[in-house]
């Protein structure tokens, strides 16, 4: 049994079962609709549910991990005598991570002889996922806490994470876009690409016209960032849009016979804010 262990929370958007495979920890971020007051975790609810609710108007608003939860589930750990290391969500779109190194520093204090380390991971999504698949080989290969947190923030910065979305709505709904240019969009067909950038942003980098030139730019920007293409690992996430999961698998084959190692859904932590009909892909590049 390794001295530590790694957390990390659903802002990773790895399925449960994939993270408990691995002997990761999660702990989850919540979701609330505004016209109903039961608060959820995300893998209470199905995604063509949740999104089934979002395109029928429903509006899904997100609650990051407070302090206290963070520092009951990493004292647990810590009276097993063993260290924590968590991977987290990225601070540039969560309280998520602050409110993690304000229970790391209760807790050092609390247990003087143990160690409580958190990574801002600056990522989201299954680029997060892709950092604690790294730790979590880290790790199983006989490295330290130190070394496994220090893999990831050697890695970090070379995570590279593209998106774009089908419908405007869901950006504008979140003042990403404005009303105006979410109403001309609709009506062109304008296909935002969006990053998250150095700082942990999602931002927006370009837009297209049509969804297929969306995707298109999507294996573009594989092609121009991966440190190996053909060779880096690839995640992608969606937002129930299987078919154009399809769609841009074949297109990373064709342009350099790039296999996928992982699709997964993207939960409601960044799905409430992007909505059905998003797709992502990760990788690790020369930069993000």
């Amino acid at each position: 049994m390794s001295d530590f262990v790694i957390y990390t929370d659903s802002g990773c958007d790895l399925p449960l079962s994939l993270t408990e495979q691995w002997g990761v920890r999660r702990l989850e971020l919540t979701f609330h609709f505004e016209n109903e007051g039961k608060e959820y975790c995300g893998s209470e609810m199905e995604p063509d549910v949740f999104y089934g609710r979002m395109k029928a108007g429903e509006v899904a608003k997100t609650a990051a991990i407070n302090m206290d939860t963070f520092k009951n589930a990493f004292e647990e750990t810590l009276k097993e005598g063993r260290d924590v290391l968590y991977v987290g969500f990225s601070s540039g779109l969560s309280a998520t991570y602050h409110s993690s190194t304000l229970a790391a520093e209760e807790l050092v204090e609390e247990y003087p002889d143990r160690k409580v380390i958190t990574v801002d991971t600056l990522a989201a999504s299954a680029g997060q996922g892709m950092l604690v698949w790294l730790a979590m080989e880290t790790q199983k290969n006989g490295g330290s806490i130190e070394e496994t947190a220090q893999a990831v923030e050697n890695h970090k910065m070379h995570l590279a994470h593209w998106f774009t979305v089908d419908d405007l709505e869901y950006l504008k709904r979140g003042g990403r876009v404005s009303p105006a240019a979410a109403f001309v969009g609709g009506l062109l067909g304008i296909k935002p690409i969006l990053h998250v950038d150095d700082e942990g942003h999602l931002i927006k980098m370009g837009t297209v016209r049509g969804r297929k030139a969306s995707l298109k730019a999507l294996a573009d920007k594989y092609m121009e960032l991966a440190c190996m293409p053909g060779a880096s690992p690839i995640y992608i996430c969606n937002a129930v849009c299987p078919a154009d999961v399809e769609t841009l698998k074949g297109m990373l084959r064709d342009a350099c016979g790039a296999e996928v190692d992982l699709v997964v859904d993207i939960g409601p932590v960044i799905g409430a804010h992007s909505g059905p009909g998003t797709i992502a892909v990760f990788f690790l590049g020369r930069e993000r």
